[in-house]
């Protein structure tokens, strides 16, 4: 029997899922967790922080994390199994790694939902302030949880028709911004999306790579298409080339909106830098003041239902990971439980913890700035140990066949050295939360090892 067929047998038929996502399907789960206006609440921050190069920012950033993608569809491809990163490392580096991994990576993909559906209570309290926040965000909570139990293929069918109207929305700013910039031209010089616009300076490289240590933060949630490897028809290669279109694709659409944005900015990057508080609107302010309030309220709309079904797959990329650990007794074994081929268990393990993180963040004022600054300590680290498992797999153990010195080396290093960096710029508090939860799960991990020991 192959490595493969033994990492994707489970041991019972009540442990497994149900395949039935396609290529498309893919896709959708990946850019409406990655969210395709996701510069949108970002970009005044970047704009900032860059000297006003952020089109530039974010093909650098789409290369950095194009490596961590190249891992990705490396390892799916030999290790096809729910959960990921858990799987990688578990068969990669050994099962204390595998652990590590999915316990970092549990932090990010239960909180990421939490702040998805925060933006979304915000967003709708905005719109209908008679309703609190919190009770926007339980709702927002309730609906995509009940889609998500009632499966993986319906789910997609549903987010295909948000991302379908997000999309739309996005095309209505590019038409509208070309528009403007064709009649009245451009507020800065055509090319200072690229060059910076000179406010602060002379260009400065080490400013751009200041704000791709943010900017990579947009991309995360394209990896979570790999956590439905055993629910895709027609092999792993499908869910491989999913991951790299989806980046490709988020890739582009970043570029585009943050270089059209750029130059409808009325105010220059020293401005916005000299005054924080303007950076969050930045990107609503430039498109009132250019095109008109009705797309400003249009995006905003967008952008409160898209953060929504952003959590539902966050939610269920969550699930999946649960579902893993618990079928590997990692975690309790009832989380691997499956109905008809749906996690449920996992599912609403996952919905629980994220109502009660989304819901207490939305009672406080700070709540945001609470969950934002946590997150994604938990997906850099496994990404980490994503490149670490591409090295172990195919150079160390020589599982993979001939070994690729580009393929199986260079790249995974490279994409670990990035990932470390942008642990390294990310805020104390977040570093110190990550420590904590590591701690806690080296912990774990101990009295799991004790209690075997003792069962033997």
């Amino acid at each position: 029997m192959s490595e493969t067929q033994t990492t994707t047998r489970t041991a019972d038929p009540g442990h497994d899922l149900r395949r039935s996502l396609g290529f498309r399907d893919l896709v959708v789960y990946g850019l409406l967790f990655i969210a395709p206006m996701a510069p949108v609440g970002v970009f005044g921050t970047l704009d900032a922080k860059s000297h006003g190069a952020v089109a530039l920012v974010y093909v650098v950033a789409t290369v950095a994390m194009a490596f961590t993608a190249f891992s990705y569809a490396q390892m799916v491809r030999v290790v096809p199994r729910a959960g990921s990163v858990y799987a990688y490392a578990r068969v990669a580096l050994g099962k204390e790694a595998g652990f590590v991994a999915g316990w970092m990576a549990m932090l990010d993909y239960l909180l990421i939902p939490a702040v998805a559906y925060l933006f979304s209570g915000i967003a709708m309290n905005a719109l209908v302030p008679e309703v609190s926040r919190w009770v926007w965000t339980a709702l927002a909570v309730v609906v995509t949880t009940l889609l998500n139990l009632w499966g993986v293929r319906a789910a997609a069918r549903v987010g295909f028709l948000v991302l379908a109207m997000e999309i739309v929305v996005l095309l209505v700013f590019v038409v509208s911004a070309i528009v403007v910039l064709a009649r009245d031209g451009a507020e800065r010089g055509w090319l200072s999306p690229l060059s910076g616009d000179g406010s602060q300076g002379a260009f400065a490289l080490s400013a751009v790579l200041g704000a791709v240590s943010i900017a990579v933060l947009s991309y995360l949630g394209f990896d979570a298409i790999a956590s439905f490897a055993e629910e895709v028809t027609g092999g792993s290669a499908k869910v491989a080339r999913a991951v790299l279109f989806c980046l490709a694709l988020a890739g582009v659409l970043f570029v585009a909106q943050a270089y059209l944005v750029s130059l409808l900015e009325p105010m220059s990057s020293a401005e916005l830098a000299a005054q924080p508080g303007k950076q969050g609107s930045a990107f609503y302010d430039a498109v009132d003041v250019s095109v008109g309030t009705w797309l400003h309220d249009l995006v905003a709309v967008s952008k409160a239902i898209g953060a929504a079904f952003a959590a539902l797959a966050g939610q269920a990329a969550a699930g999946r990971l649960l579902f893993a650990m618990g079928r590997d007794r990692r975690l309790p074994r009832v989380l691997s439980r499956t109905d008809a081929g749906v996690p449920r268990v996992a599912l609403l393990c996952a919905a629980v913890i994220t109502l009660v993180a989304a819901v207490w963040a939305a009672r406080r004022g700070d709540g945001m700035d609470h969950l934002v600054s946590v997150v994604d300590i938990g997906a850099l680290t496994a990404f980490t140990l994503l490149h670490a498992s591409v090295v172990g797999w195919f150079a160390v153990r020589r599982r993979g066949g001939p070994v690729s010195w580009w393929r199986h080396v260079l790249v995974p290093v490279v994409g670990a050295a990035i990932t470390v960096a942008v642990i390294v710029e990310a805020s104390g508090a977040a570093q110190l939360v990550g420590a904590v939860w590591f701690v806690i799960g080296l912990a774990v991990l101990l009295g799991q090892r004790g209690r075997a020991e003792t069962a033997h």
